[in-house]
């Protein structure tokens, strides 16, 4: 059974329910109301009555109805019968004689029904107020009735009884029907819901969206809205989740690139020094070369080896450090003196293999500089900037400067090499990506930067980036200074 239905006959029986209760009560209501004033006038007229006893020398003691009692209850319209159990003498109104109509009596004194009663003879309704009729020693001689005709009120009370259940009923089938259509069309935001969650279900389109109907405070706009922000939700994850399969497949495709390259060139080496030397042992004379020359080609293949097998090794550590990014790795941080790292990154940069100069600007900004990081990658971090430079220029210099503004430290590496344009600059920090003009031109694997802009962010920093085609390029690192807390807390 639907949520429609349910609703529908829950509330039609309380409607039933309600209107029976209701009709009762009116019922009850108007009987009392029309009965009562017939049995007060019917008791004040019984009351009234005086009966006189009469000797009978055969039957004993008898009575008789007063003529005056007789009349005035033909005058209010009501009735009077009676029997004495003695002789089972009756006595009833002239007019109950005319009309042929005999109110049952009891025929013993244990059959009296002393009080009111409804009582129908030949189709016709009265009201009757019976009681015994007792001597002064105790004994019960008699029962006298006073009755009053209660054929119009009984026809009333009939007539409003099918009024009120015809009423109910006509009122149960029109709450029914009335209540199934608004039922249907309170509920009819949630078949829209139905349908457009099957719609993003079959088709697998996460950014439909329901639309809303009815007011804000209404429990399914609410409902709706938040469908609509899990919906959202859904999509960002959705999508995240797929450029995250996306970038996984095009890593797992550049790195296997890229490894393949050494690879080749490494298995064709040894291919040749194979040849060179195993072969000469088993057949001297396929390879007619010089014991100078079979030395000199031998050497040449081993620093390939040697060469390819670094470039590899390289490969490796930066997909390792990349792979501990993707995984979640936390930094081992502590406050760290920017200044003696950046002078031991300068010394140290100045045996980088490079064709330009290498120059060290003004880095008096970095004096009494403490920031909360790692010291191995920070410099891991600059390395690979310098290194960058250094790779992408061929004349001219690289320069290395500090700035200070605010509470953040700028460490900026400018070349003078061949730049970029300005549409690849949001592309250089993805993995394996490198510039057009360095493709082909100079060596590397493309993931130094993608490493340098995860320390950063790890550091809570930011880069910038100014470029120009065969103008240079410059980077500029932000670190957030260490807090005055953290600063206190540095040992002397």
């Amino acid at each position: 059974m639907s949520i429609r239905l349910r609703l529908t006959v829950w509330y039609s029986v309380l409607l039933a329910f309600t209107l029976f209760l209701f009709g009762i009560s009116i019922y009850t209501f108007v009987d009392y109301n029309l009965y009562d004033d017939i049995k007060k006038r019917v008791k004040s007229e019984f009351d009234r009555m005086s009966l006189e006893p009469t000797l009978d020398w055969f039957n004993g003691i008898d009575f008789d109805v007063n003529e005056s009692d007789v009349a005035r209850l033909m005058n209010q319209d009501l009735y009077i019968q009676t029997i004495n159990f003695r002789n089972q003498k009756t006595i009833k109104s002239t007019k109950l004689d005319r009309l042929g109509l005999k109110l049952p009596l009891p025929l013993k004194p244990n059959q009296i029904r002393q009080g009111y009663r409804k009582v129908e003879v030949q189709g016709l309704e009265f009201l009757v107020y019976e009681n015994a009729i007792v001597l002064r020693n105790g004994s019960t001689i008699g029962a006298l009735q006073v009755a009053a005709f209660t054929g119009h009120e009984a026809r009333f009370t009939n007539e409003l009884r099918s009024i009120l259940v015809t009423a109910s009923m006509v009122t149960l089938v029109l709450a029914f029907s009335l209540g199934l259509f608004l039922a249907q069309k309170s509920l009819r935001p949630i078949g829209n819901i139905i349908r457009a969650t099957n719609r993003i279900q079959k088709g697998a389109d996460l950014s439909v969206r329901i639309p809303r109907e009815g007011p804000p405070e209404d429990e399914i706009g609410q409902l709706t809205d938040t469908i609509n922000s899990m919906l959202g939700r859904m999509e960002t994850f959705y999508n995240e989740l797929d450029d995250a399969y996306l970038a996984q497949r095009r890593f797992v495709s550049d790195a296997s690139h890229e490894l393949r390259t050494p690879l080749t060139t490494i298995r064709g080496n040894v291919d040749l020094l194979e040849k060179m030397w195993i072969n000469e042992v088993a057949s001297p004379e396929t390879l007619p070369l010089s014991e100078r020359e079979r030395e000199q080609m031998s050497l040449e293949a081993l620093r390939d080896i040697a060469d390819e097998s670094r470039r590899m090794s390289r490969l490796i550590n930066d997909m390792l450090s990349l792979a501990r990014a993707d995984a979640g790795y936390n930094m081992d941080k502590s406050l760290t003196e920017l200044k003696p790292l950046v002078e031991e990154v300068v010394r140290r940069a100045q045996f980088l293999p490079r064709k330009a100069g290498w120059e060290l600007g003004d880095i008096s900004a970095l004096d009494d500089t403490v920031v909360y990081g790692n010291k191995d990658y920070l410099q891991q971090m600059l390395f690979i900037f310098i290194e960058n430079a250094f790779k992408y220029t061929d004349e001219g210099c690289v320069r290395l400067d500090a700035i200070r503004q605010d509470e953040q430290i700028g460490l900026k590496v400018k070349d003078t090499g061949m730049g970029m344009n300005e549409q690849e600059v949001p592309h250089i920090f993805e993995r394996f990506y490198r510039a057009d003009v360095s493709r082909g031109v100079t060596s590397g694997t493309g993931l130094g930067l993608s490493i340098a802009k995860w320390i950063i962010d790890e550091h809570h920093g930011s880069v910038e980036v100014v470029t120009k085609p065969g103008k240079g390029t410059t980077f500029i690192v932000w670190l957030p200074l260490a807090s005055v807390d953290e600063e206190a807390s540095l040992p002397v």
